[in-house]
């Protein structure tokens, strides 16, 4: 699996390229070449400010966002290591609050890889060894760090003591990486994928987890177990009631209330409890009531149901609502149909990766649609209309680009771009909203 990039900014591309070369040697699965790598930058790894550390197959994103939103709404600065970008690579290291800037990222980059060169690391392993680095260099009140892939083998597992570990939703994704066949690991899929994030769990540190089926707490709980964790789970040690008034959330310190997220979805409750129970499972950096509410009002985090505004792209379809979102697995399908249902129908621009189930949004938003475009996810292979068309009683229309989805949109109805975050990423630089 590899990512892409590009830059406007000679320097940055330069080292851009370099790591578009890197792949992951097949088969190779661990933790050693990270090690190695950050060896020789002098374990920047153990020298990071407090660090919230979060998993999860859906809703790790929005989550990382809400817990910048409340540390900074409580005069905390913030690094924060999120994934994947969507317009510039830049946004996978937020310094104290701000992009890191292209000289000093293509210095890092530069930095990363001459020193790894004979290891062979791939993109991720030199990401976050890049990410690591600035962190460590750059002063700040906490850290709040994504996995990218999994968590037991990714590349951030390396923190030895994480402030406060956290998982959200746990769906089926990544199957070709996460449950390949290997002894001694859950057989059931998705108690394998709970297994594989929970091992993010650290000796003595909170992991602060969302609710799940019986069998998949269960291996929760194993892990966590054998970590040496304590383990947090909702419905257990703390939970949140989600009500037209907001969030209300019991935990062993009390109840507290917090407002409805500003970002839409009612998933983005569930989200914005889990980073509040994880900044009340820790006491190092408190934060108040009132700095919480203001981060659940103020998070943003894009192409995640977002309403996008006025542009060259939604300019082409004047007076409709242009929703985008990069949800590419049945959970996020799911998600996405609960904020649309009921209501008038939508109509879908599809763009998915061709490694995706292409009935993961189509099913869920089975009723919801009044059409269905097809169009390319840039750089990467994706569905074509035929692999879509067993899954709809829709017919499913083929377009080279959005923009010609766009213009050639039925008299009426809301619009959906939907399927890959490499789309999302592509619609975002086109309509002029790039991520700060």
């Amino acid at each position: 699996m590899k990512d892409f990039a590009t830059s406007d900014h000679p320097a940055v591309q330069r080292q851009l390229d370099r790591l578009a070369a890197l792949s992951l040697p097949q088969g190779r699965f661990g933790l050693e070449t990270i090690r190695e790598l950050l060896a020789r930058l002098g374990n920047p790894e153990e020298r990071l400010p407090p660090v919230f550390h979060v998993a999860g197959t859906n809703g790790k994103g929005s989550t990382c966002a809400f817990l910048r939103a409340m540390l900074e709404a409580g005069g905390y600065s913030v690094h924060t290591a999120t994934k994947p970008h969507l317009v510039r690579y830049n946004e996978r290291i937020r310094l104290a609050g701000r992009l890191i800037d292209d000289e000093a990222l293509a210095a890092l980059l530069a930095e990363v890889l001459d020193a790894g060169e004979d290891l062979g690391p791939s993109f991720f392993e030199v990401t976050t060894a890049a990410l690591f680095l600035a962190f460590s260099r750059t002063s700040a009140d906490a850290c709040v760090i994504e996995v990218g892939l999994g968590g037991r083998f990714d590349a951030t597992n390396v923190i030895p003591a994480p402030l406060v570990c956290g998982i959200a939703t746990l769906g089926i994704d990544h199957e070709t990486f996460l449950l390949r066949p290997e002894e001694g690991v859950p057989s059931e899929p998705l108690a394998r994928i709970a297994f594989e994030k929970a091992s993010i769990a650290r000796p003595g540190v909170p992991l602060v987890t969302q609710a799940y089926p019986d069998f998949v707490a269960a291996e929760v709980d194993r892990t966590a177990a054998a970590h040496g964790a304590r383990l947090l789970m909702r419905g257990r040690n703390w939970d949140a009631a989600v009500t037209a008034e907001g969030i209300a959330l019991t935990d062993t310190a009390g109840i507290q209330a917090l407002p409805w997220p500003t970002l839409p979805g009612a998933h983005q409750a569930d989200n914005a409890a889990l980073a509040a129970a994880m900044i009340r499972a820790q006491t190092a950096l408190p934060v108040s009531p009132e700095a919480m509410a203001e981060g659940i009002r103020t998070a943003r985090w894009p192409a995640r149901l977002q309403r996008l505004g006025p542009g060259p792209l939604t300019a082409l379809a004047p007076g409709r609502a242009v929703w985008l979102d990069g949800g590419h697995n049945p959970d996020a399908g799911q998600a996405i149909a609960r904020h649309f249902a009921p209501g008038p129908r939508l109509h879908l621009v599809l763009g998915m990766l061709a490694s995706k189930d292409p009935a993961a949004l189509l099913a869920p938003l089975d009723g919801l649609l009044a059409s269905i475009a097809v169009v390319p996810a840039p750089g990467h292979e994706a569905h074509a209309p035929a692999d879509f068309a067993p899954h709809t009683d829709l017919p499913v229309r083929p377009f080279a680009t959005v923009a010609e989805a766009l213009v050639a949109l039925p008299a009426a109805g809301d619009v959906l771009i939907a399927g890959s975050l490499y789309l999302a990423g592509d619609v975002l630089r086109r309509n002029g909203e790039l991520p700060d």
